[in-house]
Formats: C-alpha cells, structure tokens, sequence
C-alpha cells in the first residue's frame, strides 16, 4: 500500500474504504462478511475509513469490528455530521455524541460537514455556532480533523474553501466527471492551499466498471495494459499528486484484492500519453448516448441570471448514459438544492452562453429541452419542498 499525507503529516492509503455499501443480510449490514472484508483491506495497509451519519447501521458496524479485533487506535475514521438537520447548537453535540457512541470512540479522526452544495449551507451552519463549536471540540481532542464533503459546483466550492482554514474535503471525481461539480480546478485549488483530498465515486457509483458500452470496454482491452475498467479509473486517479485518498465502497473479497494491489503499484505520473488517449476514447465512446454534446469547460460561465448550464446539461445527458431517475436526482442534488436557484427555466434568452461555446451549441434551446426532462411534476414538487427544508432560518 503507499501513503500520501495530511497537511499535519499523518501518512493516509491512497486507498481508503467506503463503508457507505456494506453487504446486507436480512434488510441489515452482514457483519460477518463485512468484518473479514474490513480486516483484509486493514493487512493490505488501508487504514482510512469513511461512514456517515445517515449510511443505516455503518457506523455502527465500524465501530463494533474495530473495537472487537482492538485496530481503533490503528486506523483514521472519517465520519460525516448531517448538517442537513442542523437548527441549532444543541443539535451540534446531539448528533456528534450519538456518533461517537455508535463508533465507540471517544474522537473522530476526520470530521465532515456532509453534503454541502452551496456557500448558504455553511453560512447557516455558522450560524449556529459551528465554528467555535469546532475550535471547543478540536481543543478537547474530540476532533482531530475537520473539513467538508461536497456536491455542488466549483463556483460555491471555491467559496466554501476558502471560507474556513480546513484540514481536509472530499469531491465526487473520476475520469468522466472530471470538470463536473468541483472538478479538476476545485481539486487543485484545495491542493494549492495545502488541503488534502479525498475522492468518493471513482467509478460513479459502479457505473465506470458495470454500466460501460460495449465500445468502451473494447477500447480498453485493446490497449494492452491488462487493466479492468475499475483498474483504469483508480490509476487516473492515483495519477494525480493532488489527490490524497481515493474511496471505493467494497462489498467482497474480490474488490478489497483488486484494489489494494493497484493502490500497492500505482504512482503518481505513472500514466503515458497512450493511456490518456485510450481514456479519452473511451469518455467518447460513452457520450455518444448523450443528448448534449457539452464538454463542461464553463466558457458559458457565468450565466447573468445565475442559470448553471454546464450542470444542467450534464445531468440531462446522465438521463440517458445512465438513468433517467439518476439524472434527475443529479439535478435536484446539485442545481436544484443551491439557495440562489440555478434552474434552466431562470434564461431569458440573451444568448451571451452561446457567443462563447466553443462547441457553438443551440445552448438556449437545449436548456428548455433538459429542464423539461429534469424537472417533470413530481421532481418539481419534491425540490421545492426540500428547499423549503434545507433553507429554513436556523433558531
């Protein structure tokens, strides 16, 4: 296994575990299963684990399997606060201290603001009061690690980053997402400042590996490197300096291998020109379903009534790359829940987007096309009533 550091030097796998999608048996985590998994990454060298409040009987789970093989002390644990249920102060040390209960600690190594979207989310947070709850829970020990994990777009990244002297944040990225919601530019900017990364969704919720054309996997067979298509999208990763630790939710034996001997042989500048353009015919291969052929570069940024196009269009292209419930979820998870709302139906046609498209894309008419698509009734009652939830005035 090899390590990349923290901004306090603490040594991290490049490799760390998802404990969002642990086996189930009977409607619960299997934690016979799930335990010998855990112990098989712990020898391989991983020792980063990240939970949350709200994966039903994770933390649970986690916090009975290191207390039982005694590895507490050995491993980081990253778990999230549910910041989407936060009113007050007192709920701050009502939702940590059932956290540490269920993990059976009395620290978190790394602790998140889980979700956010948008800059007003963390501004509601302080509010509260989070910032000096923070400092308080740091200087106890309780804490040892804070930052944020993230899932709106680079502009409100950027803000929230620079917002707060974080120690660590966690972006969705991978090889087809890699101008999409932070992206490429919110990775390096973190980096810039010293700001370790941590990856979830390397490989889109399994849609990298099991949801690939036909095409793509032809590509990659032919490339000669012997790569899976999970193989290639951790070594994209790994690739990269700015990335800390790559996540993957392993759920057998087979995953934990596999991924622990690339994680063990993968370097940063390991990949060649051919391996680039072997990734860049194989992202070809998989937007030939898309409706739009929007690449995500932002050149149609920003938009005068605060409209995200690039958003816009890549969940209506995930509608039909991948599902249509998923690309409508993407949707209301990272354009429609933004406190200043970035909705298609917000243009007034003014065409500025499309004097700098470099594809040259009928940007206004595509956008009518894929908020009808997004946001049909039922999506549009649902968002509005989690907008009404997410943007109450805190007490």
């Amino acid at each position: 296994m090899q390590y990349r550091k923290d901004k306090n030097g603490t040594e991290l796998s490049i490799l760390g575990y998802g404990c969002m999608r642990f086996s189930k048996k009977g409607g619960r985590i299997d934690i016979a299963k799930t335990e010998k998994e855990l112990l098989r990454a712990y020898r391989a060298g991983v020792n980063y684990f990240d939970t949350a409040y709200i994966y039903p009987g994770s933390e649970a789970a986690v916090g009975e399997i290191f207390e039982r093989n005694k590895l507490r002390d050995k491993v980081k644990i990253a778990t999230k606060l549910p910041q989407y249920l936060i009113s007050s102060r007192k709920q701050l040390d009502k939702y940590f201290d059932e956290q540490l209960s269920r993990l059976r600690t009395d620290h978190i190594d790394y602790y998140l603001m889980h979700h956010l979207t948008d800059i007003a989310m963390w501004e509601k947070l302080k509010k509260v009061g989070i910032t000096e709850w923070i400092a308080e829970k740091k200087k106890s020990g309780q804490i040892r690690n804070i930052g944020f994990s993230y899932h709106g777009n680079t502009d409100n990244f950027l803000k929230i980053l620079n917002d707060y002297d974080w120690d660590i944040c966690q972006i969705q990225y991978n090889y087809f997402d890699e101008r999409s919601q932070a992206g490429v530019d919110g990775l390096k900017a973190a980096a810039a400042k010293g700001i370790p990364v941590v990856i979830m969704e390397p490989l889109r919720g399994g849609k990298l590996v099991n949801m690939l054309p036909e095409r793509a996997r032809t590509i990659m067979e032919k490339s000669g490197r012997g790569w899976s298509p999970a193989e290639w999208s951790f070594r994209w990763l790994f690739n990269q300096p700015e990335v800390t630790v790559v996540l993957s939710g392993m759920n057998s034996a087979a995953m934990v291998r596999e991924n622990c001997r690339t994680a063990s042989n993968a370097a940063a500048g390991q990949l060649t020109k051919k391996d680039f353009a072997v990734l860049a015919a194989v992202t070809r291969a998989i937007r030939a379903k898309e409706r739009v052929g929007c690449t995500g570069c932002r050149y149609c940024m920003p938009c005068p009534r605060g409209v995200d196009i690039p958003g816009a269009f890549r969940c209506y292209n995930a509608m039909f790359t991948e599902s249509k419930s998923q690309g409508r979820f993407q949707y209301a998870q990272t354009v429609g829940l933004t406190k200043e709302p970035a909705f298609a139906t917000q243009c007034i046609g003014c065409g500025k987007c499309e004097r700098h498209c470099p594809q040259s894309l009928p940007i206004r008419e595509k956008l009518k096309e894929a908020d009808k698509a997004l946001r049909p009734l039922p999506y549009k009652l649902g968002i509005d009533l989690a907008r009404r939830f997410m943007f109450r005035k805190t007490k």
